[in-house]
């Protein structure tokens, strides 16, 4: 019965690691870490100057961008390599996943990204807001609502002129049916960033969300 009982183990065991082997493979694109520049290209400036990223995409050993980035993002930029290959991660997830075992694997890895960066990064960090707002779309993807919420709310605090966090809130509250939620989350952003389009659009479908409601009534 051990025996039997081992074999099940590992058995078991090189199953989900054949599993995890495949979920990884997107077809027609090699390893993330080969930088395929098809991938590097959807990625923010600055990432061909951070650290792996310098010494593989063409023209990221430039040590006079690098110092630039370096004085405009501060001493995190040393980290932000991490954030790059969550974004990677994500696009993977979100753009070339053909199953659905691809693609929660990418998002739960750019989650690992992410906190790398979070971990490390100075409460000043520029780019801060942004980061927590990445890893709480994708925990919104992984069903994670509660989390996410968290993680918009700490962006939001940090920089309430950044309306992407706000729009995401909206987007959640309105997806259970907490219109009033949404709104006054949406207004709230609008209070940080009067000019944000994506916040009044919002607001405006919730208009005709609830005016078609009412029409329904009478």
């Amino acid at each position: 019965m051990n025996g039997l009982y081992r074999r099940l183990v590992l058995s078991t065991a090189l199953a989900l690691l054949a599993l995890a082997g495949q979920a990884q493979e997107i077809p027609g694109y090699p390893a993330i870490e080969a930088f395929d520049a098809r991938e590097v290209a959807m990625l923010p400036p600055y990432c061909k100057y951070t650290i792996y990223f310098r010494d593989k995409v063409p023209g990221g050993a430039d040590p006079d961008s690098r110092a630039r980035w370096l004085g405009t993002l501060g001493p995190t930029f040393e980290h932000l390599h991490h954030y790059c290959f969550g974004l990677m991660k994500t696009n993977r997830a979100v753009l070339l996943s053909r199953d659905s075992q691809t693609t929660q694997f990418y998002l739960r890895e750019s989650l690992r990204e992410y906190d790398y960066v979070l971990d490390r990064a100075r409460p000043d960090f520029v780019l801060l807001p942004e980061v927590l707002s990445k890893k709480g779309e994708n925990l919104i993807r992984l069903k994670r609502e509660p989390l996410a919420i968290l993680e918009f709310e700490r962006a939001a605090s940090l920089r309430p002129d950044y309306w992407p966090p706000f729009a995401h809130m909206g987007d959640y509250y309105a997806s259970i049916g907490d219109r009033a939620k949404a709104r006054e989350v949406l207004q709230r952003g609008l209070q940080g960033s009067p000019d944000a389009q994506a916040l009044k659009r919002r607001i405006n479908e919730l208009d005709d969300a609830e005016a078609k409601g009412s029409t329904r009534k009478k």
